[in-house]
């Protein structure tokens, strides 16, 4: 990759060669380009053998890494951390290897993190995303104690507080989140029975409409039980022409996208500040919500916000 400073890019070397081919010495060509003539000599010798593609730049790593740790050895140091899920410090003294020579086997396989890993089974967590917005819709309930007026342990200490949340209840914050553009849907309900499960999903249907995304293909939930038994939830997916689709057991990850939403909802409006009573809490999702579609960034979008992504799907599709 050439800097900033580079005396020759993919253009500079096009150029050398167009003045070396009219006739003119490769040493002069090297002076008025400010550069050595040996490598003037080596874009030549690339250009001659390769042609055009010969100009551009190549990978600096070597053909062959001797001293490069054997496979069996970089096997047993996947192994261990897949297994036990041991770190470089520990690895290294079992296996006779430094910690920066484990860390580097670690990274190169993809375990350098354990975020990187299913915790139960060691193997390595499958990113996916769907292709377009609609084609499958994440739904989650996520469970909130209910706020007392005048505030619970937050604003009035932690034994004040749990004197006042006796047999307060809890919220059910019902969420839908588009897998293609992470647009989300929130609503709060007193419970997640069967009816207001398949009730919040034509609602959340018709708040996709409005955005623009008019077909909803499937819908992915957990295995609790209104999504896998109820005849109000099956009618509900039959009346939007979506197929209902179950996680695995013990696989939240394969319902993740809402899950990474329920954490944000958390740390970004729930828990950001202290609320003196329910009504206040409550309230204060439909300006979450706002933000977070129209502008909070996503790393996994470019860092632009998903009505970014509907929007340019939109335009994709038309």
């Amino acid at each position: 990759m050439s800097h900033r400073n580079a005396r020759l890019t993919v253009h500079g070397r096009r150029l050398l060669v167009e003045r070396v081919r009219s006739g003119r010495p490769v040493a002069h060509v090297a002076a008025e380009m400010g550069i050595s003539r040996p490598t003037a000599h080596k874009w030549i010798r690339r250009w001659r053998s390769e042609g055009e593609s010969g100009l551009t730049d190549r990978s600096s790593r070597p053909h062959r890494t001797p001293h490069r740790t054997s496979a069996p050895t970089e096997a047993r140091v996947c192994r261990l951390r897949q297994d036990r899920k041991f770190g470089p410090a520990r690895i290294g003294p079992i296996l006779g290897l430094s910690a920066s020579t484990v860390h580097r086997i670690l990274t190169r396989h993809g375990l350098n993190r354990l975020a990187f890993l299913d915790r139960p089974t060691g193997q390595v967590i499958r990113r996916y995303e769907r292709d377009r917005p609609g084609e499958l819709l994440h739904v989650d309930v996520k469970k909130l104690g209910r706020i007392p007026d005048g505030g619970g342990h937050k604003v009035l200490g932690r034994q004040a507080g749990r004197a006042t949340r006796s047999n307060m209840g809890f919220d059910y914050i019902h969420s839908a989140v588009d897998d293609h553009s992470r647009l989300a849907y929130s609503e709060i309900h007193p419970d997640e029975k069967a009816d207001t499960c398949a009730a919040f999903l034509r609602r959340a249907a018709t708040f996709f409409a409005q955005h623009g995304i008019t077909r909803i293909e499937r819908v992915l939930t957990d295995n609790a039980w209104p999504y896998r038994k109820s005849f109000a939830w099956r009618q509900a997916l039959a009346d939007l022409d979506a197929t209902g689709k179950l996680t695995r057991a013990y696989r939240p990850q394969t319902n993740g996208k809402v899950e990474r939403f329920n954490r944000t909802l958390l740390d970004e409006w729930a828990y950001i500040r202290p609320y003196t009573s329910n009504d206040e809490r409550s309230t204060a999702l439909d300006s979450f919500l706002h933000d977070y579609n129209y502008h909070r960034c996503h790393t996994a979008l470019g860092g632009q916000p998903p009505i970014s992504r509907v929007n340019n799907a939109a335009g994709q599709y038309t």
